[in-house]
């Protein structure tokens, strides 16, 4: 009995709470820019306003480097293109001003 009761809770958080569950992910298709912050972390922003931070795990850059994201609805494990290189998103952060 609790375990459906557990199954139940959890179901029911996903579907009133989805930005706790899924929080991982960002749509940075409206990106306008980004800011390099340290040699594997960069905030992209829209307009003047943060978007997400992401953390990459195998590749550097710095602020002359050229992103190309593969696809603008990113999660954690994807991958985006840094100088021509495919870099694996450890991390993603989504800024607390959406």
């Amino acid at each position: 009995m609790m375990k459906k009761v557990g199954v139940l809770l959890s179901f029911s958080m996903l579907l009133f709470f989805p930005n706790l569950a899924l929080s991982d992910c960002a749509d940075l298709g409206r990106m306008t820019g980004f800011k390099v912050q340290d040699n594997q972390t960069i905030t992209f922003y829209s307009q003047n306003s943060p978007i997400a931070q992401v953390k990459l795990q195998d590749c550097t850059v710095d602020s002359s480097s050229n992103i190309l994201l593969m696809k603008s609805y990113v999660c954690d494990g994807d991958r985006v293109t840094v100088n021509g290189r495919e870099c694996t998103i450890m991390a993603l952060t989504l800024s607390s001003t959406q």
